[in-house]
């Protein structure tokens, strides 16, 4: 039998070849030992150049979660969902949604799957999130935050505080169940902008009559102070909402954040539904899937 020094230089090279081989293949897999994607190195204190999770560029499959604007709503027709128009797991051709652009037409109807939801807000997340874990995607796509800044008045809008608790608690719903999923993080849109681009358009403003987003869109032509300051209230909001989305998603390795990208967009006329002059129609759409496919596919996070 080996005596007690050998059995230790036995263990010992053992080791050595193990870690030589985790670094040997850690460009390649990140030498992924559990859901944090840290290594047993790492986790034991010691520095690992594959700590950092590898961020699969061309995802297999994509589940959408969200509101109205991932369900296409008035992208199509009026009052309607289309989601086929969707920018994220849409087969319109006219869209190129991201799922078509990453997994082809056929790849998009077979492997993406659409849980959004029409007027839904941050707190219908998380039962979303739960929806989409079943499917076990590669990739969630995540749009959210425009209902819950489009109220009645700015005093019902959701505290950022709620904000944040029902975006941890979707993350924390999603990684239960897929715990290696990615998720794609699109900032809200800009809000104000959608107000002094829509508002120099008269069948716009009259549709705006009927309620849509009151807290920004109402009352579109007064430029009292106390309107002015409501904009700027509902804008500070989205704002926050955005770096509650930015920050909550650093915190999770496989989660990539716009970097504010849907929000910086300039959009015009051109890209919102003729219908409502609040929705992105079929061009605002497309636009909505060449950020997110810019995005997923960098080779690093934006800045």
């Amino acid at each position: 039998m080996p005596d007690r020094s050998v059995r230790h230089r036995s263990r010992t090279a053992l080791a050595a070849l193990a870690a030589l081989s985790c670094l040997g293949t850690a460009a390649l897999a990140g030498c992924d030992s559990g859901s944090d994607s840290t290594t047993k190195g790492a986790a034991a204190g010691h520095p690992s150049a594959a700590a950092a999770p590898v961020w699969d560029r061309s995802p297999g499959s994509v589940a959408a979660v969200g509101d109205s604007i991932t369900r296409g709503f008035d992208a199509c027709s009026v009052l309607a969902d289309c989601p086929e128009a969707s920018w994220s797991t849409g087969t319109d051709s006219t869209v190129n949604s991201l799922a078509v652009r990453l997994l082809g037409a056929s790849g998009a109807a077979d492997r993406s799957w659409n849980h959004a939801e029409t007027g839904a807000r941050i707190n219908q997340l998380p039962e979303q999130m739960a929806l989409a874990a079943k499917e076990d995607p590669d990739l969630v796509t995540v749009m959210i935050g425009a209902n819950d800044a489009c109220r009645d008045s700015v005093r019902v809008m959701t505290p950022v505080a709620d904000f944040r608790a029902s975006f941890e608690a979707s993350m924390r719903q999603l990684r239960s169940a897929a715990a290696k999923t990615q998720v794609y993080v699109s900032s809200v849109p800009d809000l104000k902008r959608l107000w002094s681009t829509g508002r120099g358009n008269q069948l716009g403003k009259q549709i705006w009559k009927l309620g849509i987003c009151k807290s920004m869109l109402g009352d579109a032509d007064d430029m009292s102070a106390s309107a002015v300051a409501r904009r700027a209230a509902v804008q500070k909001r989205v704002v926050a909402y955005n770096e509650v989305l930015r920050e909550v998603c650093a915190k999770d390795v496989r989660c990539r954040y716009d970097g504010g990208a849907v929000f910086d967009y300039r959009f015009t006329g051109k890209q919102l539904s003729q219908w409502d002059w609040f929705h992105p129609g079929r061009n605002g759409q497309a636009r909505l899937a060449e950020i997110a496919y810019r995005n997923v596919t960098a080779a690093r996070p934006p800045a």
